[in-house]
């Protein structure tokens, strides 16, 4: 039985079914483009919703800032193996900062009426590379409450760290001042957040909506969907036959009027 064997035009190969699916970047960036406007005003608005937002709904937050000295005052020569001593030291008294016992006594010191978990979270303290002095950064809606809690942290750290590490008290390397600007939030970076988001926002509105377009707007787009050469175009007559329409309109009412006048005569 001989097999029948069929030749595929080139309009049905696979490749001109993958092309009819391809986006025509050039053409997105042409209706990107002719859109603009849209995408500053959507990003316009993005900016304004988050600077509305970041001024009326986002509380400001201060940030106070204590310091406090790792070091050994029996020895009054330090050599090098002390000075790893305190460095390791001072990686474990940032560990006593995270303990309940430590927000307890900051709360009972300055009488507040947080929780003992939240003033965990108020609270944070690290350390520079290569140095031995904690940095106790506490955050507050108030300036002079994150100002009195940086220090009181500081206070009850020269009274608990002795008693937990059996070692020697940290000293004040410096107090904290209460904080002339909030540390949060960055109206600046928001605002630019907002534009951009909105910008990406009508960008993505735009893109989809070309995407689900499928009318056929140029030969280019006829030709790939069809896979086939276009041989001629035909122009659009609609305007040639509204004027020929009108045309023969008003002849009729002018012929009508000239009748009505020889009657009446």
């Amino acid at each position: 039985m001989a097999t029948e064997s069929r030749v595929q035009p080139a309009g049905s190969t696979e490749k001109d079914d993958r092309d009819g699916m391809e986006i025509d970047l050039v053409e997105l960036l042409y209706r990107l483009l002719e859109k603009a406007r849209y995408i500053i005003l959507a990003a316009l608005l993005g900016a304004l919703i988050m600077a509305v937002y970041t001024f009326r709904f986002v509380t400001p937050t201060y940030t106070a800032v204590s310091k406090l000295y790792i070091v050994n005052p029996k020895d009054s020569v330090i050599n090098l193996s002390d000075l790893q001593l305190g460095n390791n030291l001072a990686d474990d008294y940032v560990e006593i900062f995270n303990t309940r016992d430590m927000s307890a006594a900051v709360k009972a010191d300055l009488n507040l009426s947080y929780s003992v978990n939240q003033i965990k979270r108020m609270v944070s303290v690290s350390r520079q590379t290569n140095t031995r002095i904690l940095y106790i950064s506490v955050v507050s809606p108030n300036r002079e409450e994150a100002r009195d809690m940086a220090n009181a942290f500081a206070r009850q750290a020269q009274i608990l760290i002795p008693e937990k590490m059996k070692g020697n008290e940290p000293t004040f390397f410096e107090l904290a001042e209460t904080p002339t600007a909030p540390s949060a939030p960055n109206k600046v970076r928001n605002i630019a957040l907002g534009f951009i988001l909105g910008a990406l926002v009508a960008i993505v509105v735009l893109v989809v909506q070309f995407i689900a377009d499928d009318r056929i707007r140029n030969v280019d787009m006829l030709e790939k969907r069809l896979g086939l050469p276009v041989l001629g175009m035909m122009p659009a007559m609609g305007t040639e036959n509204d004027d020929v329409s009108s045309h023969h309109n008003n002849h009729k009412e002018r012929s009508h009027r000239s009748g009505r006048k020889g009657g009446r005569a």
